[in-house]
């Protein structure tokens, strides 16, 4: 794991709020994501994990007086493009692929290469084959159409669609909550490579079990705030579970 003592954080958030008319969607939410570390966010139904997803992302406007820093520049996510933009990537759970087009299609839907006027379809398949080759995914081939392919591969196909823009974060949300066990071992797999690379990674999960082998630390969500933040070497699924539920690690709180 990255020495969180002597890197910038990838993505610090500072007090971040976010209020519906009378509810409290998000109460002051505080901490930082180092480079190269996988960071699960876990709660229950409500808990503000896809509010927070959402204001990472651009997709939602924060309230005043919080901040988000990625590699500790200030930035304003008013909307999805330039969250991106600004190094955040986010695959959702509905993927938004196009099942009638290819790979190669896919990676590149909305921002075709172009050669002048012309898309520039052999330099998109060659792109498409390298930013594969990097995830070592194991796909028959970048013409195929996308609905030929299995879940874990789809998921894959997602994950490399973002990682063309070189971000700094990767947000999945709820990547393995489709799959079986063997599909969902695939895409961890394809997480470890992003760790390995250096990306920093949050997955927003409800499977504590499955992504407990690839997270360094879990975020626990309660009723809009942060119930705690654990390096997963000095807690266990059952304290998780604890701040979860009862917002405190202590058996006595049970």
């Amino acid at each position: 794991m990255t020495d969180l003592t002597l890197t910038t954080p990838a993505l610090s958030v500072v007090d971040v709020r976010k209020t519906f008319g009378h509810v409290q969607a998000l109460r002051g939410v505080s901490f930082e994501l180092m480079p190269g570390e996988v960071l699960s966010v876990v709660g229950d139904n409500g808990a503000g994990k896809s509010t927070l997803m959402k204001v990472l992302s651009g997709v939602y406007a924060p309230d005043a007086g919080g901040r988000v820093e990625v590699k500790g520049e200030e930035v304003s996510l008013s909307s999805p493009t330039v969250a991106l933009n600004s190094g955040i990537a986010t695959v959702y759970q509905d993927l938004s692929l196009v099942d009638t087009r290819d790979v190669a299609a896919n990676l590149f839907l909305g921002r075709e290469l172009r050669r002048g006027p012309f898309v520039d379809r052999k330099r998109m398949l060659v792109e498409s084959e390298r930013v594969l080759a990097e995830l070592t995914m194991n796909l028959p081939s970048v013409r195929v159409p996308v609905s030929y392919l299995s879940g874990g591969q789809r998921q894959a196909v997602a994950i490399a669609r973002v990682l063309l823009h070189g971000p700094d974060v990767v947000i999945l949300d709820e990547p393995t909550a489709a799959l079986g066990v063997q599909e969902s071992r695939r895409v961890l797999d394809v997480v470890q490579r992003l760790k390995d690379a250096g990306t920093s990674v949050i997955i927003v999960s409800h499977n504590l079990q499955q992504v407990w082998d690839i997270t360094d630390r879990f975020l626990a969500m309660r009723l809009g705030s942060i119930a705690g933040i654990r390096d997963k070497a000095l807690t266990t699924v059952d304290g998780i579970v604890r701040l979860i539920v009862y917002g405190d690690e202590s058996p006595a709180s049970v």
